[in-house]
């Protein structure tokens, strides 16, 4: 019988990257946004020095702190400073309505609110007010010209003022402790609140270093909104590898093209429709950068027409995979080596799958409805589900939620796709998005890839429409590029050429597409129209 050492086991918190990064690299920029300049040891003390302003305002291990901020060097800050209290950040959509904001607001009971002078008048016009009764810190902003206080309460700097400065050392006594509480868009109902756990947080950022090769020489742009997800756990990641955050405050073509001239931006996150307005932006013209740039995109599946225009611009893209309650990315699209000799079109086609889990996440399967798994045939349609460590804690007070998401040991991700046999999974549409007409399933996200390869077509989004023989039918909501023009005959005719005519819309209408504030095509917007006075769920 052997003895074994007593080993202390520290828990994981990623509040660890910032010290580590502070400790390693002190001198190094950390934080730039428009003049503003911060090393990593003026970024640790600014997040000390929060912190105690935190402590000193009553806040305890498990109040929650809510944000309605843009993206800006705050925002950023609290990501560590409130951890670094034992509390719980709740990042609000910035492009919510007042009803909204004042229903989380509500619902996480936030004790301290701190917002942007250009957003607050969302939370004094709440109907009814607030239950919790918060208390309320103006985060100014002079570089974007708002430097008068909405709310009745302190500015950011007096809240901060003369405040003490905590170190970095965590004592944390859990690691499953609450870091974050992050809603769900609440699209077919009230939002979810998501909660996040500083183990996870750890675990995933961890895995955006290794998976997106940031370093100390990464220059990370913020196009991606810090309240999404908390950023996919970007804030953590970028400064565990000691890289530069700079921060934008809204997302501008011609400014992001700036600030990848300025300061030698090597990466940045957002939705295909961000790279696609990238794409078609005039500073596009002639372009490809050298170095590459590493992009990493999610939210929607990217066709493979957008991918490959990114790649002779000089992107090389990411695919990401996941949902809010898996802590946003969960599956990436792993580049094989045979892949990269392949020409533009047919490595898009490949890099356009969800791919294979990340390091960390390990668990991912394609079910039936018994909870069996499809054959890897990449035809047999099944739900997506996941398990591990970067699945969430649960849902905030909301027992029953939980229990549904996790029903038969999985978390449901009410994503239908298939898996191939090299292992990678496939989307084929949300359960609620796939069309069946006349018996036959019809993959939305399959018709859409069509509809934006057409060289007039810059987006589109494809949902089912009422139909009085098949029950419902393929319609197409297309925008299209800058001086193009199309006929919804022309249109169909081209799908004609490329589908099966079942698949093919049967309808297009042209137009601006609906869009949450991270750039998803809000879908359920169009079903609703469509669908008045028909007897089918729209959300």
């Amino acid at each position: 019988m052997t003895n074994k050492a007593q080993i202390h086991l520290d828990p994981m918190t990623p509040v660890t990257f910032l010290e580590r990064s502070a400790r390693v690299f002190p001198d190094k920029t950390a934080v730039v946004y428009e003049d503003l300049r911060w090393t990593y040891r003026e970024f640790s003390e600014q997040v000390g020095r929060m912190a105690g302003a935190l402590l000193r305002a009553g806040v305890e291990p498990g109040d929650r702190v809510a944000f309605l901020t843009p993206n800006v060097p705050a925002m950023l800050v609290a990501h560590f400073a409130v951890l670094r209290v034992h509390a719980v950040l709740v990042a609000i959509n910035t492009r919510l309505n007042s009803e909204e904001v004042g229903y989380i607001l509500n619902h996480s009971g936030a004790k301290l609110v701190f917002a942007d002078p250009e957003l607050a008048p969302k939370i004094l016009d709440v109907p009814g007010g607030l239950d919790s009764r918060p208390s309320f810190v103006n985060v100014l902003d002079p570089a974007a010209g708002f430097s008068e206080s909405v709310l009745d309460g302190a500015t950011f700097d007096e809240f901060v003022l003369g405040a003490d400065v905590l170190p970095m050392e965590m004592d944390l006594d859990d690691e499953d402790r609450t870091t974050s509480i992050n809603y769900t868009s609440g699209t077919t109902g009230r939002p979810k609140g998501v909660m996040y756990t500083h183990r996870g947080a750890f675990l995933n950022a961890f895995g955006e270093m290794y998976v997106h090769e940031l370093n100390r020489d990464s220059v990370f742009l913020w196009t991606l909104p810090l309240f999404h997800c908390n950023g996919w756990c970007f804030p953590w990641a970028v400064t565990g590898a000691a890289g530069t955050h700079v921060m934008l405050r809204a997302v501008d073509p011609t400014k992001i093209y700036q600030m990848i001239d300025r300061e030698n931006v090597t990466h940045f996150n957002g939705a295909p429709t961000v790279l696609l307005m990238l794409a078609q932006a005039p500073e596009a013209a002639g372009r490809q950068f050298d170095p590459k740039l590493k992009v990493a995109t999610g939210g929607a599946p990217p066709s493979p027409t957008l991918l490959a225009d990114l790649d002779r611009l000089g992107v090389r893209v990411i695919h990401l995979y996941g949902l809010t309650e898996t802590y946003g990315p969960h599956v990436y699209c792993q580049l094989q080596q045979e892949w990269e000799s392949l020409e533009a079109e047919p490595r898009a086609k490949v890099m356009s799958r969800q791919g294979v889990p990340y390091h960390h996440a390990f668990h991912l399967r394609v079910v039936d409805g018994l909870m069996n798994d499809v054959p890897s045939d990449a035809e047999t349609m099944g739900e997506v589900v996941m398990r591990g460590n970067n699945c969430m804690k649960g849902y905030f007070n909301d027992v029953d939620a939980t229990a549904k998401a996790f029903e038969g040991g999985w978390f449901h991700s009410g994503d239908i796709g298939v898996m191939h046999p090299d292992g990678y999974i496939e989307l084929r549409d949300r359960k609620k998005d796939i069309i069946i007409s006349g018996g036959e399933n019809i993959s939305t996200i399959e018709v859409e890839h069509t509809v934006v390869s057409h060289p007039a077509v810059s987006e589109a989004a494809v949902v089912a429409v009422p139909h009085e023989k098949w029950g419902e039918v393929p319609k197409a909501f297309v925008t299209l590029l800058p001086g193009e023009e199309l006929t919804e005959e022309a249109l169909i005719s081209y799908c004609r050429e490329q589908l099966a005519h079942f698949k093919c819309p049967k309808h297009v209408e042209f137009g601006e597409l609906p869009k949450t504030a991270t750039g998803k095509i809000q879908k359920f917007r169009l079903r609703e129209k469509e669908w008045a006075g028909f007897e089918k769920r729209i959300g």
